[in-house]
């Protein structure tokens, strides 16, 4: 008799195991396809959802890369963005000493580079002949020479950004474009006035901090910011549109703009 129940009991068990499996297996099936269908689709769209957000995203004169790539990513675009804040502060401050020299206490450029000459040259020559009383070694005054590279650097530089201001101002004057004609007049003529409340120095030094100042704050609050820049260069576009259709498009154009158009 008790071998009929242990031999019963795994027939029992095994034929249990079997509903089990058929049971659960089945549900366990189905989730799993569910699972790997749904990994399919999930992808897609996380994937189409930040790619959706990143062409929504307006930025601030339609740049798309960051600050500091704009301002070349160098050593010129940490100086400008305070990512060493020790040199910022040295650059600032000696722009600063130097506007203050020759702004406020009227101090003049020739008059200024003498003076620190000869105090210089006095100190170096009164420290060489001394060092022969009391034994002690001559100062060691180094060879100072100006490197090449750098200097043809900067000047083909600024021989293209010339270059691409007088076609600029070609292209303008040819009567090709009545926007950018409009929109440089209009800076010349703010610039005219800025100029007649300071001179170049004070102007010059007002860029240089606007400069080491706006860039920062800017890329601190960009967020922020490029939300209304938007607002605004719509608002603009509206106004120029309706401008456009009241007063420019019954100027004349240039004979070179009839060309273009034929």
């Amino acid at each position: 008799m008790a071998e009929h129940v242990d031999n019963s009991d795994p027939k029992g068990e095994s034929l249990m195991e079997k509903i089990a499996d058929k049971f659960y297996g089945h549900d366990s099936s189905s989730d799993s396809d569910t699972e790997t269908k749904n990994p399919a689709v999930k992808p897609e769209v996380e994937a189409a959802e930040p790619s959706s957000v990143k062409n929504t995203v307006w930025r601030l004169f339609g740049r798309e890369k960051p600050v500091h790539k704009v301002f070349g990513g160098g050593k010129p675009a940490d100086v400008i963005l305070w990512r060493n804040k020790k040199i910022s502060a040295t650059v600032l401050g000696g722009a600063t000493a130097i506007w203050v020299l020759f702004e406020l206490l009227e101090y003049h450029l020739l008059t200024l580079i003498c003076h620190i000459l000869i105090i210089n040259l006095a100190v170096l020559f009164l420290w060489s002949n001394a060092t022969t009383f009391i034994n002690k070694k001559s100062p060691h005054i180094p060879e100072v020479h100006i490197p090449q590279d750098p200097i043809l650097q900067v000047a083909s530089a600024l021989r293209i950004e010339i270059n691409r201001a007088l076609a600029l101002l070609r292209e303008i004057a040819s009567g090709r474009e009545l926007k950018k004609f409009l929109a440089v007049i209009a800076g010349l003529w703010i610039l005219s006035i800025v100029g007649s409340w300071c001179n170049f120095l004070t102007l010059f030094y007002i860029s240089f901090v606007l400069l080491h100042t706006v860039p920062v704050l800017y890329e601190k609050y960009e967020d922020k910011v490029d939300p209304l820049a938007e607002k605004a260069m719509h608002e603009i576009k509206k106004q120029y549109a309706v401008f456009d259709e009241k007063v420019l498009s019954k100027i004349p154009r240039g004979p070179l703009k009839d060309k273009k158009r034929e």
